[in-house]
């Protein structure tokens, strides 16, 4: 006998002692399967709180692990579920130690039913068992859902409490039927409706009646419904269920057994369609209370309040049900007997979740064929095979709903003289006639949703799935089946079945699936559709979108429209954003529907004029944002003619706008003043017309004038209303602006910590994540390993941390041992950049996310423990289990969306700095073009002043259209200026005068040839230039001359290719050169010696002498004539001719001297020629054409620049090459150049087309 201590909260105990099948100290069945079970009546309903076993005494027999069921019958059993999920409870260990569970729910039935699962394998089954709890008592009452019911009659007297609650408990027979109505004031009303197994709570506006008879018990109602609330499913499993309606003014609590739903009752009623059930209630209700008043035995004793016709107790139907529980299961049962019809008459109910599985199937011995009734696609098909031939198949027999909706559906197969009638759901029409060539009969074997093993197989053959659900009622010959029976094995056969018991469960109520997932599910498992919804992962937990423009910025992503999650995983929905890059900041803009200037005039019988705005986020997006940024501002302006705005200090303002959470507090200052200081900006600065008035539009004066200025108090934003008084004067007139809402910085993006230790660490309070988890941070270090972070409970515990240079592990135990998930990288993890880490745990698998690299992940237990049961405190980077910690730097570190504040933790931590520098290790790829990485304190920048390129990333090009007549003339300085102010240059003007090579780069787009895009003089005599020559009817060459004397050499480069659209060049003149192109193809024909670089320019011109087209990242070594002309006009040394527009003409295969090179050495260069006529190629030996040649090309530079033109014609030489002398000569045609208006084609180039 068990001594009864520790008794959970019962003032009596119900003790039951072992019941002895076989053998002495406890019970022992014979055999020891999984089929046995123990049985024990209470005598009564009983509330039970715990069960304790122990083995057999004096022996090696006890049980290991056990279910338990109760039922109030002893038939239609019920499994207790621990977490609605844990199905077994653990035993013993030894035949002598006592292990007592507690129920976490209390159960309340008269009988219980212990099932074994596992004993010891040296032993038998054996048992002692006692229960503990204490007497239930109820009063109980009967609906047949036709002629009975009951209407109370309550006093109209007021209550002193505005809170009223409903209480009851309901078991039903029936999937749908009206449980009750509550009349309320001004005719509203609310019912409680169960609707194919789920109730609902409906709120009516208008009257309903009530009537009786001695037949009928009926409602009727022409009002409007709205559902409130939802929940419960498989409600109609006669199982008690409670339910308690919670009333307290407009607010309303319905809990439905262990799940509550809140919801408020709207002043206005919306036209719904209405959910109404047009069935009464079929069942029983129990313990019906009002405010703590038991109606049922107000009833019972014939209170003059109550009237109706019922039966106070609850008889219940006895219908045993089966559980096809897994792949094994199938029930085996003797066909019909013989007839002389000769046919077949066969019945069922099932339900299932599945939209696949073998319902029944049974041989045709007589024709050698056999019949297959199955779900397909959660159809109803036939189908009959004669010698594995297809004789008749029906599909789709129901056109209505799946059967896979966890309803019950009836299946009727009857065959008689040749015709076969299959229906399904009969009061819902849905049957199927057929005339198979033979006679359908069942004289052999039946099988339900499968078939035995192949070595035990009797003639079943079963290519479907098989079956999991639930049968009933299985009727053969119109004779239903005694499962009872067939439990005991004196009938048929089955295997891995349930018998009396229907164990589905609704695995989507409550749904599991976060952020309005969609929740689908089978017999075994859930799914959560996560489109649409931002979110991703099994259950739709983890944010889909970055959390601020910050975040975005630092993913490499220019301006554009963006989603942000401020909360990360948190409750709040995405809110598109526009996020601006083009800045030093990177700011959030969230509009509201009026952002443009809006003018006033006086209006009759107008005295303000009032304006709300609307955003286009919502309340607690709004407000998040705000929070999390660094800075927020919105401009406020008003201008004004002979209209005051805010008066005086001492009177009372004549405007004022709301700005805040919620609708706002009244806020009488104005853009660019303090708040509350009754102000506008040039009051705060001493500036105003009058100096009497602190706000210019106070002076009332009939000229225009403004006040204008930003709002940056964050606690006043956003302005979300404004009032306007002083407008109904005759001439008054104003004009308002309120700008869009502009945030910058991320508080959460750059909170970070630096662990210098491996001993130091910060701890925070226990982390909650019971049943989801997710956690993020940025990490980096230089160690191979150490603890991220760890929160431990009594047996559950949380951790994650770097296991080597090169992996991450993610591991935790919630009750059913550990589960570890582990991402390895192919490069080392301490390489001192930032990495970032995404981890996440929810009850159906476990993921880890590392970087970019692909997600590794983990299922949990399908029937196991997923709660997450932490106590101790939250250690970052270090542990309280382990000697080693981490030792780097953590950043923006979130559980389950929530940003850990490390730096203000880490300033009162010893061995913990706040902060983390170092970002262009790891942000510096982010800087294009030449774009140098500049370290912040949070964050990066990039400086573009040495790139051809601007924008945020150096990502931008630099595009100019020319049109005829334009240029730009860059000039340096002197060299004596350049020597004695070299230590005061600016690098984003000035290069470097000791060079030793020209790097000459741009893109351009024309169509007209011939044309100069570049020409670069020094202060030596030397020029380069690069010019554009006809190539017969449709090409166009590019050739370029490369910096030459004049007095002594003369040199020409041909760049061969046809150039047919946008154009990329890059030319290094020194020891070789290197040239890229999109679309051309441009190679070097010969070699060419005497090369001088230049020295200390003296001036270049871009798109002089007439070209027309467009010309865009224009870069000599690190000068940037186009960026120069464009965003630095007055502080570069430039000179502008004629119209410059800067366009988006450039393209994304601009010239880029860092992407991959195509190096072309001056000494592995051959005299091959391409396809089509060639430019000048090579030195010829023939002095006299090579003197032609050149003197063209010098006559061309002479007529466009007269200041050098005598000087080059006066100097002009023959240049002979020995060592070109083996070239073959070969026809050029002449370069012919001039500015005559009728060569000048404009380019065709779309200014709205952008190019990166």
């Amino acid at each position: 006998m068990l001594l009864a201590s520790g008794v959970p909260s019962c003032p009596s105990i119900v003790w039951t002692g072992p019941k002895f099948a076989a053998g002495a100290g406890g019970w022992s069945p014979l055999v020891s399967d999984r089929y046995q079970w123990l049985e024990v009546d209470l005598g009564e309903r009983t509330k039970i709180t715990a069960v304790a076993t122990q083995g057999r005494y004096g022996s090696s027999d006890w049980l290991t692990s056990y279910l338990l069921m109760f039922s109030d019958t002893g038939h239609n059993w019920k499994q207790y579920r621990q977490e609605d999920s844990i199905g077994s409870f653990p035993g013993n260990s030894n035949a002598d130690s006592v292990v007592q569970n507690k129920l976490q729910q209390p159960a309340f039935a008269r009988f219980l039913r212990l099932i074994p699962l596992d004993w010891n394998p040296n032993g038998r089954i054996g048992l002692r068992l006692e229960t503990y709890g204490c007497p239930y008592t109820s009063e109980v009452v009967s609906f047949d859902g036709g002629s009975s019911g009951l209407a109370f009659r309550l006093s109209p007297v007021p209550r002193k409490t505005s809170r009223e609650v409903v209480s009851l408990k309901f078991k039903a027979l029936r999937n749908s039927g009206t449980l009750l109505q509550a009349e309320g004031r001004d005719g509203l009303s609310l019912s409680l409706e169960l609707e194919r197994g789920k109730l609902f709570l409906l709120l009516r506006r208008g009257m309903t009646q009530l009537t009786t008879s001695h037949t009928k018990w009926s409602g009727t109602s022409s009002s409007e419904s709205r559902r409130l609330a939802s929940l419960g499913s498989l409600l109609d499993d006669q199982h008690w269920h409670h339910v308690v309606l919670e009333q307290k003014n407009a607010h309303l609590n319905l809990t439905v057994d262990k799940h509550t739903e809140k919801v408020q009752i709207a002043a206005d009623l919306d036209s719904q369609k209405p959910i109404v059930s047009k069935r009464n209630f079929h069942g029983c209700l129990e313990n019906l209370l009002h405010n703590g008043v038991n109606l049922i035995e107000l009833a019972k004793n014939n209170d003059h309040q109550v009237t109706g016709n019922v039966t106070f107790s609850c008889a219940e139907p006895v219908s045993v049900a089966v559980t096809f529980t897994g792949p094994q299961s199938f029930l085996q049962l003797p066909g019909a007997t013989a007839s002389s019809s000769g046919g077949v008459s066969l019945g069922f109910q099932f339900r299932t979740w599945n939209k696949a599985g073998l319902l029944l199937t049974f041989d045709l011995p007589q024709q050698g064929g056999v019949v297959w009734l199955y779900l397909s696609e959660a159809r109803l098909r036939l189908q009959i095979h004669k010698g594995r031939i297809f004789i008749l198949i029906l599909s789709n027999l129901v056109p209505g709903s799946a059967l896979n909706d966890g309803q019950w559906h009836s299946v009727d197969v009857t065959s008689r003289r040749s015709r076969l009638m299959i229906s399904v759901d009969k009061e819902e029409g849905g049957v199927a006639h057929a005339n198979p060539p033979f006679p359908v009969t069942a004289g052999g074997q039946l099988f339900f949703g499968g078939c035995p093993a192949e070595d035990h197989s009797q003639d079943c053959e079963n290519p479907f799935d098989v079956f999991q659900g639930c049968m009933r009622l299985l009727a053969v010959d119109n004779q239903l089946v005694d499962l009872i029976t067939v439990q005991q094995r004196l009938l048929g056969n089955y295997s891995q079945l349930q018998i009396d018991m229907c164990g589905i469960i609704d695995r989507c109520s409550p749904s599991r699936c976060e952020h309005g997932g969609r929740c689908s599910q089978s017999w075994t498992v859930f799914h959560c559709n996560c489109s649409d919804s931002g979110y991703s992962g099994a259950t739709c937990h983890s944010a889909v979108y970055e959390q601020s423009c910050e975040a975005y910025k630092h993913n490499g992503n220019t301006s554009g429209h963006f989603y942000i999650d401020v909360d990360g995983s948190g409750p709040i929905k995405p809110q598109l954003v526009y996020c601006n890059m083009t800045e030093e900041n990177t700011w959030m803009v969230m509009q509201h529907n009026n952002t443009e200037l809006t003018r006033l005039k006086p209006s009759a019988g107008v005295k303000q004029h009032s304006v709300h705005f609307q955003y286009s986020a919502q309340e607690e997006q709004l407000s998040a944002a705000i929070s999390q940024s660094e800075h927020c501002e919105q401009e406020l302006s008003y201008h004004c003619r002979k209209s005051r705005l805010l008066n005086t200090l001492e009177g009372s303002p004549f405007s004022w706008w709301r700005g805040g959470p919620g609708s706002g507090r009244i806020q009488t200052y104005w853009g660019g003043a303090h708040p509350g200081s009754q102000q506008c900006s040039c009051g705060l600065q001493g500036d105003c017309v009058d100096p009497q008035h602190y706000c210019n539009c106070d002076a009332d004066r009939m000229e225009w004038t403004e006040d204008s200025g930003l709002l940056t108090h964050k606690e006043s934003l956003p302005v979300r209303s404004l009032v306007l008084g002083d407008i109904q004067r005759p001439g008054s007139e104003a004009a308002y602006r309120v700008g869009p809402l502009r945030c910058h910085g991320d508080k959460n993006f750059w909170n970070a910590a630096f662990f210098d230790k491996e001993t130091s660490y910060l701890h925070f309070p226990t982390f909650h994540g019971e049943l989801s988890a997710d956690i993020s941070f940025l990490f980096k270090t230089t160690a191979s390993s150490g603890v991220f972070l760890e929160n431990l409970g009594i047996k559950d515990f949380i951790r994650i941390e770097l296991s080597s240079s090169t992996q991450v592990l993610f591991s935790f135990d919630v009750g059913n041992g550990p589960l570890e998930v582990l991402v390895e990288s192919r490069d080392p993890l301490n390489d001192n950049r930032w990495h970032r880490v995404r981890a996440e745990r929810n009850i159906k698998e476990a993921s880890l996310r590392l970087d970019d690299l692909p997600v590794a992940t983990q299922e949990a237990p399908t029937d196991g423990h997923f709660h997450l049961q932490l106590n101790s405190q939250l250690f970052i980077g270090g542990t309280a289990s382990r000697q080693k910690g981490f030792r780097g730097c953590i950043r923006s570190l979130q559980l389950n969306g929530v940003t850990l504040d490390l730096e203000e933790r880490a300033k009162i931590t010893p061995g913990v700095q706040p902060g983390c520098p170092g970002h262009c290790s790891s942000y510096g790829s982010l800087c294009q073009n030449q774009g140098r990485c500049v370290e912040r304190t949070n964050g990066f920048h990039c400086d573009c002043s040495l790139s051809a390129y601007t924008g945020v990333f150096c990502q931008t090009e630099v595009s100019v259209s020319f049109k005829p007549g334009s240029s730009v003339s860059y000039t340096f300085k002197e060299p004596y200026e350049l020597s004695r102010n070299s230590s005061a240059l600016p690098s984003s003007i000035y290069s470097d005068m000791t060079l030793r090579g020209e790097n000459v780069s741009l893109s351009f787009r024309t169509n007209q040839s011939p044309a100069l895009l570049l020409y670069v003089s020094s202060y030596y005599r030397e020029h380069l230039a690069l010019l554009i020559n006809k190539n017969g009817e449709q090409d166009a060459r590019l050739i370029v001359l490369p910096f030459f004397n004049p007095l002594h050499d003369k040199q020409f480069l041909d760049v061969l290719g046809s150039c047919h659209s946008f154009c990329s060049l890059w030319i290094h003149i020194s020891l070789h050169y290197k040239v890229y192109g999109n679309s051309t193809t441009m190679t070097r024909r010969k070699q060419i010696s005497n090369i001088c670089p230049v020295q200390q320019s003296k001036d270049i011109m871009l798109a002089s002498l007439g070209f027309a087209g467009c010309l865009s990242v224009v870069q000599f070594n690190t000068i940037s004539p186009l960026k120069a002309a464009l965003l630095h006009p007055d502080t570069s040394p430039v000179v502008i001719s004629g119209p410059l527009v800067q366009s988006n003409c450039g393209s994304a295969g601009s010239a880029n001297p860092y992407a991959e090179e195509n190096t072309h050495h001056l000494s592995d260069q051959s005299g091959s020629v391409g396809s089509g006529q060639p430019l000048v190629n090579a030195i010829r030996t023939d002095s006299a054409l090579i003197g032609g040649v050149i003197a063209v090309a010098i006559f061309v530079i002479v007529t466009a620049l007269a200041i050098t033109a005598r000087f080059l014609y006066r100097r002009k030489e023959t240049y002979r090459n020995q060592e070109a002398k083996e070239v073959k000569q070969e026809d050029s045609q002449d370069f012919s150049f001039n500015n005559q208006a009728g060569s000048q084609n404009i380019s065709t180039e779309n200014p709205k087309e952008f190019f990166i």
